[in-house]
């Protein structure tokens, strides 16, 4: 099929895109359902070429849909580096390149006609803008977690997704699992009996903390103030944006530090939070809805948050010692994490260990989706209740106080001053929608 024919057949299928999502476990079979790369291919463009997107490059170049055509990030030597990688993933495959197109800024990759869909792997901060603005150019979207930087960004991209009827994907890679899907399909059909409380542990200090780190020079090849975009000034540290050289090759030595800062990220809250609170919001059957009651941590209790139907989250270390998820029911319990599952009752126990990181399902599905016009495994509308949770408990945590919360109007009623953090002022001229 022609990149024409398939752009006509992307759009025309646009009206099949709901908001019901998928069951609790879908499987499909990409070699019987999904097209081939000699029938259809998807055109992908790349947002943020930096450690993770690199992952995620591998990936995707391993689907015979995909064909990797672009990208945009604000560091030029990091543009270089992509298309390095992109010509030895095709040499690799023994297929020639075709010419890659990177950009500094975003809004022309948008504006280039030949791209289906984008990945977007930025920081934060930038996720709901970039990921409207792709709504609004016709482009579907793979987004890394979290969803978003506030509630407010994620209410917006969720209109969007459904007004602009695009396929949305968040990289909640672990739904896609088979010890997450056995987990929760367990504790959903009552193995375990009434669930009694849900743990999940997202790692040690999990709250943001204000950021400190000085003011260094900006490097050469480096758009700082395109990389901070809507946020208030903040000063460059090599620490926020990591540096890679290509002569001598040296990649990113550690994650960008703009997550475990207030101004520029949500700290482990938000950064595991995302996986394992969204995992224990599946499980309990909170998908798409969310807390009532948010109690930050005091004395000995943790941060723990009050759910509609009496359930509790409590985000705490728990007997995994690693960052995971257990569920506590009147039978027993079960504990899953990456690559581990284990249970008190025998009869729920895996055969086979799980392999670690096998969540290839996960692209596969969003390949699916496009093809088929079809919500993928996590819509936008789970990304979003998922991550406004974790958000939640930084609120909690940064007021000092027990918070209300309106899972369905999304906000904290009359509470001005709980309601203020639902968003920010964006700066430099730059508006959300």
């Amino acid at each position: 099929m022609s990149k024409s024919n398939f752009s006509r057949r992307k759009f025309i299928g646009t009206s099949l895109l709901t908001g019901a999502g998928l069951g609790l476990t879908p499987q499909f079979s990409f070699a019987s359902s999904a097209k081939k790369a000699s029938d259809s291919s998807i055109n992908l463009g790349f947002i943020g070429v930096g450690r993770q997107a690199m992952g995620l490059l591998n990936r995707f170049m391993a689907l015979p849909e995909i064909e990797v055509l672009a990208a945009a990030d604000v560091y030029e030597v990091k543009r270089e580096r992509f298309i390095q990688r992109v010509k030895k993933n095709y040499a690799d495959r023994g297929t020639a390149a075709p010419e890659i197109k990177v950009y500094e800024d975003y809004q022309d990759l948008l504006a280039n006609p030949n791209i289906d869909a984008v990945v977007i792997a930025t920081p934060d901060h930038w996720h709901a803008k970039i990921a409207i603005d792709a709504c609004k150019a016709k482009k579907d979207i793979y987004l890394e977690k979290p969803l978003t930087f506030t509630i407010v960004e994620g209410q917006e991209l969720v209109k969007a997704v459904r007004e602009n009827s695009i396929v949305l994907a968040v990289g909640s890679m672990q739904r896609s699992a088979v010890n997450f899907q056995t987990a929760v399909a367990h504790v959903q059909k009552g193995k375990l009996g009434k669930l009694k409380q849900v743990l999940a542990h997202v790692g040690e200090n999990p709250f943001p903390k204000p950021y400190d780190l000085p003011k260094e020079t900006v490097p050469a090849g480096l758009n700082w103030e395109m990389w901070t975009g809507p946020l208030p000034n903040i000063s460059y540290n090599p620490e926020l944006d990591p540096p890679i050289s290509l002569n001598p090759e040296e990649n990113e030595k550690y994650w960008g530090a703009w997550r475990w800062y207030e101004e520029t990220g949500g700290g482990l809250m938000t950064d595991w939070g995302a996986h394992m609170i969204d995992v224990a919001q599946w499980g309990m059957g909170m998908d798409r809805n969310g807390p009532v009651e948010i109690l930050p941590p005091a004395g000995d209790k943790p941060l723990i948050y009050k759910y509609a139907n009496g359930l509790e989250l409590w985000i705490t270390p728990f007997d995994e010692g690693r960052q995971g998820v257990k569920f506590i029911g009147e039978k027993g319990w079960i504990k899953v994490s990456r690559g581990n599952y284990d249970t008190s009752i025998p009869e729920l126990a895996l055969e086979d260990k799980p392999e670690n990181f096998n969540y290839d399902q996960h692209y596969i599905d969003f390949v699916e989706s496009i093809n088929r016009r079809k919500d993928p495994m996590v819509p936008v509308e789970i990304g979003h209740s998922s991550c406004s949770t974790c958000t939640l408990g930084n609120i909690a945590h940064q007021l000092g106080r027990p918070l209300k919360w309106n899972p369905i109007a999304q906000n904290f009623g009359d509470d001005y001053e709980a309601n203020t953090k639902l968003h920010y002022v964006y700066q430099h001229g730059i508006s959300l929608t």
